[in-house]
């Protein structure tokens, strides 16, 4: 188990260094790429955006402009200027088909009298304001509005009819359509999702490329209209009327509450970018895959011979010695291990071998030691044996002194006090002998109670064998020993105690 944590550690390491090594780098070029490829193409974008609506905004503008050059021309004819209904008639009717743009054209007095309207309308126009400003001598030009029975937005654009006098004869006004050209302006190529559109200061769809929204939807709450108001705090991303994140930018039309806004979705816009992440994404997993297979193999290079190393190294600590122990042909620091290994363990062996040598030595060393131990032991024993035993005698020897003592004083007395006869001296002599060879026999006792000094003399062996068969004559006769001697003659005296 210790060993299979042990290897699932060290592919883990290798495989979380391999891994780290070769995704950081990934990561950080990732990084800086989108975040680099995201302001360039937040940056290109915006700037075709901006171009697109400068090119519709100018086109847009120059075409009012031209609509209202076109209006000052037409008021400033002498036709218009004498009010004859079918003079006026027959020019305007030429305009509107010379121009194509034009709907209704209406010529009306400074009295506020009809003298032609194209429509054929009648009625009192003193209190339009395209009136108002013509009789004040100004232009005037509308909002675009969508008329019942017409198929078209239009707006309206007066200009002042001025008699020779320079004074104000009456006011034109003329229905301008702007089919043609908001079909132009909302044309753009800006991908699938680009698309541009006119709104007013209010937020209503002036144009769109649908027109059911046109003057019905209002964005006045939308990002897309508050974009506009916000100035260089503005934001290049946003979210639109349709809920969507959006690039875009504005245009304000000049000499109108116009605002002209080009946008295009941010998915479409970024679709590079998500290409790109897709490619980092997949070099991602592609080198996670090749890190694994790498660290797997290397961790596996690396691993096997160090669990060989490991299990050699068990094997050498259950005192197991093999030839075979660490072997390994590699030329790395790894084959160096195993080589200094392999040392190691026929130093260890040799050691071991050299202590179990000294060991069988020491042990019969210490049998050895036990044997004279208990050989010591044993001879105490008889030491402490005699000890008592000399102790013993020494009382007992005490004992039998005092009473022979008496007895030979008593005999000495007797030799003293009366005459002996010639048949008991024998008798007494060897009574006295006796006594005298007992209490000798009873100072050699004493003496190896007392242990003293050695006293070296000429011994006579002969003589001491003799004394001492005197001592244990009687045990052996009691226990029927037959003791023989047989001592040479001829034998020298020695030095002894």
């Amino acid at each position: 188990m210790r060993q299979s944590q042990f290897i699932n550690r060290l592919h883990l390491k290798v495989a979380l260094l391999f891994l780290i090594v070769s995704l950081v780098p990934l990561v950080i070029v990732r990084y800086f790429s989108v975040s680099t490829a995201r302001e360039i193409i937040i940056n290109i974008v915006s700037n075709q955006l901006e171009h697109v609506a400068d090119d519709k905004v100018s086109l847009l503008e120059r075409w009012i402009h031209e609509r209202k050059a076109d209006l000052k021309v037409v008021s400033s004819s002498t036709i218009l200027g004498s009010m004859d209904r079918e003079q006026i008639a027959s020019y305007l009717e030429l305009v509107v088909e010379t121009y194509g743009v034009y709907r209704d054209f209406m010529v009306v007095t400074d009295r506020g009298r009809t003298v032609f309207n194209s429509g054929g309308r009648t009625g009192d126009c003193s209190n339009k304001p395209w009136f108002k400003e013509g009789l004040a001598g100004r232009s005037y030009q509308s909002g675009i509005t969508i008329e019942a029975g017409q198929k078209q937005s239009i707006y309206k654009v007066s200009s002042p009819i001025f008699d020779e006098y320079g004074g104000v004869a009456g006011v034109v006004c003329a229905s301008v359509g702007t089919q043609v050209i908001l079909s132009i302006v909302l044309r753009v190529s800006l991908g699938k999702t680009g698309e541009s559109y006119l709104v007013d200061k209010n937020g209503f769809f002036l144009a769109h490329k649908d027109p059911s929204k046109i003057l019905s939807e209002n964005i006045a709450q939308s990002d897309s209209f508050r974009n506009i108001f916000e100035g260089p705090k503005r934001r290049r991303i946003y979210t639109d009327y349709r809920g969507i994140e959006v690039l875009g930018t504005y245009r304000r039309v000049a000499g109108t509450d116009w605002y002209l806004v080009v946008e295009q979705d941010r998915d479409e816009a970024f679709a590079t970018i998500t290409r790109l992440k897709r490619y980092f994404y997949l070099t991602i997993a592609f080198s996670i895959c090749g890190a694994l297979i790498i660290a797997w193999l290397l961790a596996y290079y690396i691993a096997a011979p160090i669990r060989r190393l490991s299990e050699a190294a068990r094997s050498l600590e259950a005192g197991e010695f093999k030839n075979d122990l660490a072997q390994i042909n590699r030329r790395d620091e790894i084959g160096v291990l195993y080589r200094a290994f392999g040392r190691m363990a026929l130093q260890l062996q040799a050691r071991q071998n050299r202590l179990e040598k000294k060991v069988v030595i020491t042990e019969a060393e210490l049998k050895e030691v036990d044997v004279k131990l208990r050989i010591s032991e044993a001879a105490a024993v008889r030491s402490e044996r005699l000890v008592a035993l000399g102790r013993l005698a020494a009382g007992v020897t005490h004992e039998i002194r005092t009473p022979l003592t008496s007895l030979k004083l008593f005999l000495e007395s007797l030799e003293d006090e009366a005459a002996i006869s010639s048949e008991t001296e024998e008798d007494y002599r060897m009574a006295m002998n006796q006594i005298s060879r007992i209490e000798a026999t009873i100072n050699r006792f004493l003496d190896f109670a007392r242990p003293q000094a050695p006293n070296f003399s000429d011994i006579d062996i002969a003589q001491l064998i003799d004394e001492t068969l005197l001592v244990v004559q009687p045990r052996a006769i009691q226990q029927e020993i037959f003791v023989k001697k047989d001592i040479a003659n001829d034998l020298p005296l020695i030095r002894g105690d």
